[in-house]
């Protein structure tokens, strides 16, 4: 069945798989709806977006995605309140931050228009998909790759835009352990660091499952020249509480602009909690640990929101975290997690109803 939705044309599947779904035992991005988004870039511009059932993409061995990486992607949720209503947060900083990284990987930009509304449609049509069980949300992953053909190390001249649904949990339960990382860097001066290019996180597999086998979670990268900062949890900001100051690293070329970053510095700022972006020494971290100053480290990104440091490892030693009573990372989680399920006042513009 085809049917005409905001100028976007529907192709409805034949059935549905949402009765197979445990929607009270969702794993992270593992469930996908019905449905998706598909625009191909041909001829030197984008054609109309479509949306169709849920399949497979068939792509020629030529095609560039697979021998110069041109793939970038983001990552969103969507929420139901308690009257089924449906909200995105900061969707339009998405956008633009796909533009950003398009533009860094030599791929045309996306219309703002063409990902808003094939977004918006792609979620009335997909409502009943978002989990309303606590913690959970639809995850929405829109991503550009090249798909046009050739070996020539050049852009590609074809490409797709994609956007795909996944009902997903909590992406992590607890508090993690995390491992300075002095060998490998995540991205250097003048590279590809500030954009979601997919290559970013798969540089990133091989220093994280060193530090699995040596019982941690995730590591903390530093920065590429001295090792001697630390830039990122993983693949989220970090965020350090000495005292009662929050501390963050500067936004730089390296290092991803976070809109769930950005999101706690303005709550930080509205709370009266003191803040400084700055570079922050591993030496400051371990002095802070030892003369009980650290009182919080964690990671901000989309898919955790806030995940707790308990332990930072540095060269064979490990250094636990005190039980903070009213700490940062339980107020930040809150404040955002009340406007993104619509349960409080939305005093920074941030959440929109779809």
């Amino acid at each position: 069945m085809e049917t005409k939705t905001m100028n976007i044309k529907v192709e409805k599947a034949k059935t549905s798989k949402i009765g197979q779904v445990d929607f009270n035992n969702l794993a992270f991005g593992n469930v996908f709806t019905d449905h998706m988004v598909v625009c191909n870039y041909k001829n030197g511009s984008w054609e109309v977006p479509e949306i169709v059932p849920y399949h497979p993409i068939t792509l020629d061995p030529s095609a560039k995605i697979f021998h110069y990486g041109q793939s970038i992607f983001e990552g969103m949720k969507a929420y139901k309140d308690g009257n089924d209503d449906i909200w995105l947060f900061r969707p339009m900083d998405n956008c633009k931050r796909l533009n950003i990284s398009a533009k860094r990987m030599a791929i045309p930009e996306i219309p703002e228009d063409y990902f808003m509304e094939s977004l918006k449609a792609l979620l009335k049509l997909e409502k009943d998909w978002i989990p309303q069980t606590p913690g959970s949300s639809l995850y929405i992953r829109p991503f550009i790759f090249a798909s046009g053909n050739g070996f020539h190390a050049s852009p590609a001249d074809e490409y797709m835009f994609i956007i795909a649904f996944a009902p997903s949990g909590a992406y992590f339960s607890g508090k993690v352990k995390v491992l300075i990382e002095e060998k490998y860097s995540r991205s250097a001066n003048g590279g590809v660091g500030f954009a979601k290019a997919g290559g970013n996180y798969a540089g990133q597999f091989y220093p994280t499952q060193l530090a699995v086998d040596k019982g941690y979670n995730q590591v903390i990268w530093t920065d590429d020249n001295t090792h001697e900062y630390i830039e990122e949890a993983g693949a989220m900001n970090i965020f350090v509480r000495i005292n009662d100051t929050l501390l963050t690293a500067p936004t730089s070329d390296r290092i991803l602009d976070g809109i769930t970053r950005r999101s706690i510095l303005k709550i930080a700022e509205s709370e009266g909690i003191p803040v400084e972006e700055r570079k922050i020494a591993v030496s400051e971290l371990i002095k802070a640990a030892k003369d009980g100053s650290l009182k919080e480290m964690f990671g901000a990104g989309t898919a955790a929101v806030i995940s707790p440091i308990s332990t930072f490892g540095f060269r064979d030693v490990d250094y636990d975290l005190p039980e903070t009573p009213n700490s940062y990372a339980a107020l930040f989680k809150k404040c955002i997690t009340d406007i993104q399920y619509n349960r409080a006042e939305d005093n920074f513009g941030w959440r929109l109803k779809v």
